[in-house]
């Protein structure tokens, strides 16, 4: 590869790989940490849609053999969808780890398909136990199961990519404010959302305190088995945080 700048002649300019608008080589070296940055948020993104996809496409077939009625309703479903892309929207804002930009980084489809498993698994795992705990402990109907499910699915969904976007531990790397702003904004609204007329059009319903706290629970136990499995994937491909 070869480097000229701005103000050499035209047939060296028009030979180079790059031209540089200024004579400093550092901005090869900005260009290439950017470059780190930028590839390593992709990969935070790909992370989380695939092994997310993955997690619900499952889960969603699970809920349709054993339950009498729809998991979720369309609408409800497009809802969620909605509500979980905001903070993966600001995935390109965010701080990345020291040792994605120290070292090159390459595309790995089989890392990435181990990955989607592992987490997918993860999180078919807990909406099992939702379910469980819907049906089993709180006796929920069709309509407060789909208000349970939705919100436990969506929390869940935007807190985990605080858990994700990182292989060390969560508390010690901090998101970008824009990511952190999204996840608050998104758990907070869904689960305000079953307690508004908005929510009533969607087909939610005013779900009591109970559900709220196993609902809680459900997701605390989450991202922390999700933190867990995060480090051992991690180790089990010989990279320690």
């Amino acid at each position: 590869m070869s480097v000229s700048v701005q103000t050499a002649v035209d047939v060296a300019k028009e030979a180079a790989d790059i031209v540089l608008l200024e004579r400093d080589l550092a901005v090869l070296l900005d260009g290439v940490r950017e470059g780190r940055r930028t590839f390593a948020n992709t990969l935070k993104y790909v992370f989380m849609a695939t092994s997310a996809n993955f997690g619900n496409m499952f889960s969603m077939a699970v809920a349709s053999l054993i339950l009498p009625f729809l998991p979720l309703l369309p609408k409800q479903i497009l809802l969620t969808n909605l509500l979980t892309d905001f903070p993966e929207l600001t995935i390109a804002t965010d701080h990345v780890d020291r040792e994605w930009v120290d070292r090159p980084q390459r595309w790995n489809v089989k890392f990435i398909r181990r990955f989607m498993l592992v987490f997918g698994t993860v999180s078919s795992m807990f909406d099992l136990i939702t379910f469980a705990v819907l049906l089993l402990v709180l006796r929920a109907g069709p309509a407060e199961f789909r208000t349970g499910w939705f919100v436990e699915s969506v929390v869940s969904a935007a807190l985990i990519v605080l858990v994700v976007r990182t292989r060390r531990n969560p508390l010690s790397s901090r998101p970008s404010r824009p990511l952190l702003a999204a996840t608050l904004l998104v758990s907070a609204a869904t689960i305000a959302l079953p307690f508004t007329p908005l929510g009533h059009l969607f087909g939610f319903v005013t779900i009591p305190p109970l559900f709220i706290a196993f609902l809680a629970g459900i997701v605390l136990l989450y991202m922390a088995t999700a933190a867990i499995a995060i480090r051992w994937f991690y180790r089990s491909i010989g990279f320690e945080a």
